[in-house]
């Protein structure tokens, strides 16, 4: 939690069972649109789940040099912090959280 807190320089808010950070407002061409998190976490009874807002398609370098996990279409599954290297983690998060602010508006809520 102190990862992302400090990567995105935002306090923890829950948002149904996921722990999330920061805000942003999203708008689809299909006129749905609504608020989510910058980065958030979710403790499972399988693994860690990190949600990486922006995806994956632009970090292959960094999931190379992570070490062990998987990935969904915008989680990071990790089955405990030691099995991948901190900094890699830090750098992932903190530019997913930067893509993401930078693509959507700041939400009003």
């Amino acid at each position: 939690m102190a990862l992302m807190q400090e990567v995105t320089g935002e306090p923890p808010v829950m948002w149904g069972s996921i722990v999330g950070f920061g805000r942003y407002h999203y708008r689809y061409a299909s006129g749905r649109e609504g608020d989510w998190f910058l980065a958030g976490f979710a403790p499972r009874k399988q693994n860690l789940s990190l949600y990486i807002t922006a995806g994956f398609d632009e970090y292959g370098e960094l999931l190379e040099k992570l070490g062990k996990h998987k990935i969904g279409k915008a989680c990071l599954y990790i089955k405990k912090l030691a099995d991948v290297d901190e900094t890699v983690l830090r750098e992932l998060v903190k530019r997913s959280a930067e893509h993401t602010a930078a693509t959507y508006s700041p939400s009003d809520s």
